[in-house]
């Protein structure tokens, strides 16, 4: 492992389309300033879908070796690696940090690392055993405006956390579910899969509301208590794109999460903590706001400018040389959002299909895309949620209440996304 200050860090990366584009541009910035290397890459497709990709990023003339399988690349490549980036499908995730870890190899994985809660405590373990931990790229949680406002909630500048809500429009074209053979997946084969507004597109998101809330330290996140949820799907696949979900951390701070694709126009997400001296508005990838409550002049911070990707390579380049005693988000920090999204599908029970006639379609001529819709009725159903905590419920076909669960409740996951899947053919 190198040493601060010294020979670059040396990187592989698995996979060369999707994000992976964005680490290899990414990287090939960080090496041109000659922080890290670049030794190795793979795809199945390297040569027939990315032949010209090797040549814009120089492959030959930068002497990176390209395989057509990740095992062969780190088979050879093994002794001239710091970490592996995984960069591919979520239900790959586990077998590729397997074969990296078996080589001793520490990895930046791509959130999720998974959305199976057993698998994930398989990646644990295997982890533990790396002399340096891997890296869950949850890309926000280093962001220096975050991490001084966490740190101001930890020295009591803004008196305790009543409660914490996420706002998570994202909209998506229709096309979006059919770019990959995982996308809105529930199950693949005997997999769970899980890709969804909240585990996948949303992820980050999430992870920072509970990184807000946890109490103890910088680099904490709270731990689940109970949750109840309700799942729709407006778009035609298997999991939902729409969640409402109400959480209760260890703690007792109460956590509301209402994020979805079926919507169209902007994308909006807010990150809103009310606490007992002040609410604080975290609008991502554009200012945080303090609205003091006794009266005192309103703060606004600017967080334009914050390159995640970039930022977070460099932070873990920081803990592999010594530099920093952690990585930004650890497997095993990675539980609490996996436990809350696991727990919602099992409160939920049941991904009820919206009803047609509360569905618009909408065509943006500037894309040329289609999107599907609720009007004002989403945005409307989702400030109510969040404000007051009411369900859409019957008013949206749900046959029954979703049931409030807590993590005793984690076995139950496989066979309820099992019943999901099944309920797809009646």
């Amino acid at each position: 492992m190198s040493t601060p200050h010294s020979k670059p860090t040396r990187i592989g990366i698995i996979g060369m389309g999707g994000f992976a584009a964005m680490h290899h541009l990414t990287v090939a910035e960080l090496e041109a300033e000659g922080l890290v290397k670049l030794t190795c890459t793979c795809d199945p497709r390297a040569d027939s879908a990315f032949a010209a990709q090797q040549q814009a990023w120089r492959f030959a003339e930068r002497g990176v070796r390209v395989f057509s399988h990740y095992q062969q690349m780190i088979d050879q490549c093994r002794d001239a690696l710091d970490y592996v980036v995984v960069s591919t499908p979520i239900n790959l995730h586990a077998e590729m940090h397997r074969a990296a870890a078996e080589a001793g190899i520490p990895c930046y994985l791509e959130k999720p690392a998974t959305l199976d809660y057993i698998e994930l405590e398989e990646m644990i373990a295997r982890d533990a055993r790396l002399p340096r931990a891997s890296l869950v790229g949850f890309n926000f949680i280093i962001g220096p405006t975050r991490r001084a406002l966490k740190q101001r909630l930890l020295d009591g500048e803004f008196g305790a956390i009543l409660e914490a809500t996420l706002l998570g429009r994202t909209p998506r074209p229709a096309d979006y579910f059919y770019r990959t053979d995982w996308a809105g997946r529930l199950m693949m084969g005997e997999r769970i899969v899980l890709d969804s507004c909240l585990g996948n597109a949303n992820a980050h998101l999430v992870h920072n509301m509970l990184f807000w809330l946890g109490q103890g330290g910088l680099s904490t996140w709270a731990d689940i208590a109970t949750v109840r949820a309700e799942l729709y799907r407006a778009h035609a696949i298997e999991g939902a794109d729409t969640f409402f979900v109400q959480a209760s951390s260890a703690e007792g701070q109460i956590l509301r999460c209402a994020v979805t694709h079926a919507c169209a126009g902007e994308t909006r997400h807010c990150e809103t903590l009310r606490c007992e001296k002040a609410e604080l508005r975290y609008i991502v990838g554009s200012h945080a706001e303090i609205h003091w409550l006794d009266g005192r002049p309103n703060e606004r911070i600017d967080t334009r400018g914050f390159d995640p990707l970039r930022e977070n390579h460099l932070a873990y380049r920081r803990y592999l040389t010594g530099e920093e005693s952690r990585p930004a988000t650890s497997l095993a920090d990675s539980r609490p959002f996996v436990h809350l999204n696991d727990l919602a599908h099992i409160s939920s029970g049941e991904i009820t299909p919206l009803p047609g006639e509360l569905i618009s379609h909408t065509r943006n001529e500037r894309e040329q895309k289609d999107y599907i819709s609720m009007s004002g009725r989403m945005q409307e159903a989702m400030n109510r949620f969040l404000d007051t905590g009411t369900f859409p419920g019957k008013q949206w076909g749900r046959r029954s209440p979703a049931v409030l669960v807590t993590p005793a409740a984690l076995p139950k996951l496989h066979d309820t996304v099992r019943a999901m899947h099944a309920a797809l053919d009646v």
